[in-house]
């Protein structure tokens, strides 16, 4: 039986999943989520406070991107999220969506993020939440669908690199 593909860019805040993802989704032609989009308003507003989100507030988020997700599975869309994805038991419940999955851990030091961070305007996530994404974070690294994509060197590389590796997910997909 052929799944549709499911390419999850994943990462803390600023690591530059949502770029990725835009980028995989624009030149592959693939259908984009943006799991921000997804988080209540409350959710939201706390983290805008400076306040991290536990794993019973992602619940409901996780819920909502995965409802949606399995949607587009049963329509046999390719997609890519965009998504912190920082728990394996999140990583696992996207796997169960439906979808041939392959996740693109964008991966780079607390510094080079913070630095990042700083520069980003017009998000609900302050800089302050940055070492609550890393201590949320359960290394995907082992995980047998998961590509580590280094972000210490030039974006064009980065984009290329998670391309690449969105683009050969699909031809694998599409061979079987």
């Amino acid at each position: 039986m052929k799944y549709p593909v499911l390419i999850v860019c994943m990462g803390v805040s600023s690591c530059g999943k949502s770029s990725a993802g835009k980028h995989i989704a624009e030149k592959l032609g693939l259908k984009f989520f943006e799991a921000d989009d997804f988080h209540s308003q409350d959710n939201q507003a706390r983290m805008a406070a400076g306040l991290p989100l536990d794993d019973a507030m992602r619940e409901p988020w996780i819920d909502s991107i995965c409802a949606a997700l399995s949607r587009e599975s049963e329509r046999g869309r390719n997609c890519v999220l965009a998504c912190s994805a920082l728990r394996t038991t999140h990583r696992q419940r996207f796997r169960e969506t439906g979808f041939t999955t392959r996740f693109l851990f964008l991966d780079g030091s607390r510094e080079l993020i913070a630095d990042w961070i700083k520069r980003r305007e017009n998000h609900f996530m302050p800089p302050s939440l940055l070492d609550s994404q890393f201590e949320a974070l359960e290394s995907p690294l082992g995980e047998p669908d998961v590509t580590q994509v280094a972000i210490d060197r030039p974006w064009d590389d980065v984009a290329a690199e998670c391309l690449e590796t969105a683009d050969q997910a699909l031809r694998t997909s599409r061979a079987r």
